[in-house]
């Protein structure tokens, strides 16, 4: 709209479009909850917490927990108060099953897991937390008898990395130099303009913009790429908004879905950088034939 270009192909990484998809403190939507269970599996699979034999394939066991979380999860949490007391039993033993969590923890916490609850909860008889990042990453939990982990461990130890590598491209290779601090993430940003529909007037949602475009474009290739051991933006969050973007068949088919075994910054391992490099270059080679 403002430079009168078409691009061939937008990549999303770890992309929420819809915040509607979070679970966010203080309100009573159930859908969420349901979207995060996918993420407490891999998480619980990385960790070995799992019964055996959902320990043998991430991809098949994550399926299974999607299936189930879209299915009869949901519906367990819209029947709320509601749900008899047998369904609620079995409800509390799948998701138990699902994330390794105990049947008393699920229960007291009304079969609603937060990942704030998921992080502080899953290793606690080790004193350890989960990071939100990278819920593979651990730390020494200061005060395990605590409501929620006082850190991110997935966060502490690249704050610095990130903090080097840039000021020394900015200075050793761009030939810049500043006195100004380098801001790795600043609440300076905020209050963040969330534009039509952000605030207080709902949540924020650029889903629409999107398929808009689609629409607009009809050879515009889109590439989402997510991370299993993200909890920042969990994948079945991404999944649930593409799925429920109002597309044809055919502009559906321009969707690339690749999954890692990553955090939300999913190339932090060079196995999972030169998968990505791999997956980026196929998808711009075929955008840019269109």
């Amino acid at each position: 709209d403002h430079l009168g270009m078409q691009l061939n192909g937008i990549v999303f990484i770890s992309a929420v479009l819809d915040f509607q998809t979070l679970i966010a403190d203080g309100t009573a939507a159930d859908l969420p909850y349901a979207l995060s269970l996918p993420t407490f599996a891999a998480t619980a699979w990385y960790h070995h917490k799992l019964p055996d034999d959902l320990q043998t394939d991430l991809r098949k066991t994550v399926n299974e927990v999607q299936d189930w979380a879209l299915n009869d999860y949901l519906h367990a949490l819209a029947k709320g108060s509601s749900l008899e007391p047998a369904a609620r039993k079995q409800a509390i033993a799948r998701i138990a099953r699902y994330t390794g969590l105990r049947e008393g923890f699920v229960e007291k916490s009304n079969l609603r897991i937060s990942p704030t609850a998921f992080r502080k909860e899953l290793l606690n008889d080790q004193h350890k937390i989960l990071g939100r990042f990278d819920t593979r990453i651990l730390g020494d939990d200061p005060h395990p008898a605590g409501d929620s982990p006082e850190f991110d461990p997935s966060f502490s130890p690249f704050f610095a990395e990130y903090s080097a590598i840039f000021n020394d491209y900015a200075r050793r290779v761009l030939q810049y130099s500043s006195d100004l601090n380098y801001e790795v993430l600043s609440g300076k940003v905020h209050p963040w303009s969330l534009g039509s529909g952000g605030g207080g007037a709902g949540y924020l949602d650029v889903a629409s913009a999107l398929e808009s475009t689609m629409h607009a474009n009809p050879h515009l290739k889109v590439m989402f790429a997510s991370g299993y051991f993200d909890l920042a933006t969990p994948f079945l969050g991404t999944d649930f908004t593409i799925d429920h973007m109002s597309l044809s068949a055919g502009l559906r088919a321009n969707i690339t879905r690749t999954f890692y075994e990553g955090g939300h910054m999913l190339y932090h391992s060079e196995a999972m950088l030169k998968k990505l490099k791999s997956d980026a270059a196929a998808f711009i080679r075929q955008a840019e034939h269109q």
